[in-house]
């Protein structure tokens, strides 16, 4: 397993590049919501470490990460967003619906990528159990939140 025994969520905050003045969205999924309120922590406290604002950070839910895609390209098109996280949560039930929903959503966030020229964050777990869903939202594996963070500040 690519994170066996690592913890990914760790970094350094004088590696980001200078972030005054930026704006940033979070875009949520609120199915598996014990699973994507803590992503979120994870992506605030990230933003915070990093010395961005709450005032300078923005939050839409949305119902599942199938639409994750839509809200991020929504925020972008308010105006004054410099990049989004998208966070969600799928786990892999008895068919194939599991598989739609994930090459959906990882299709979707590209392709906004690409369309606004804005960084857009795939934060979406996809997982095969709720225990493998909970060691990487602030688990044993880190928090994909918090990691989804670093990269749209990354990408500024």
């Amino acid at each position: 397993m690519a994170t066996e025994g690592k913890n990914l969520s760790d970094f350094n905050p004088d590696d980001l590049p200078d972030l005054t003045g930026k704006k940033f969205g979070i875009v949520v999924s609120e199915w598996n919501h014990n699973i994507t309120g803590n992503l979120l922590k994870g992506a605030l406290q990230g933003f915070y470490d990093a010395g961005v604002l709450d005032s300078d950070i923005t939050i839409k839910y949305v119902p599942g990460a199938y639409e994750l895609a839509l809200g991020a390209q929504k925020l972008i098109q308010s105006g004054n967003i410099d990049g989004v996280v998208c966070l969600g949560s799928v786990i892999r039930g008895e068919t194939a619906h599991f598989d739609f929903v994930c090459q959906a959503a990882a299709q979707g966030i590209m392709e906004v990528n690409l369309k606004t020229g804005k960084p857009v964050a795939f934060g979406v777990l996809t997982d095969d159990s709720e225990q493998q869903a909970i060691d990487r939202s602030g688990g044993r594996h880190g928090n994909k939140g918090t990691e989804a963070a670093v990269v749209i500040m990354k990408m500024q």
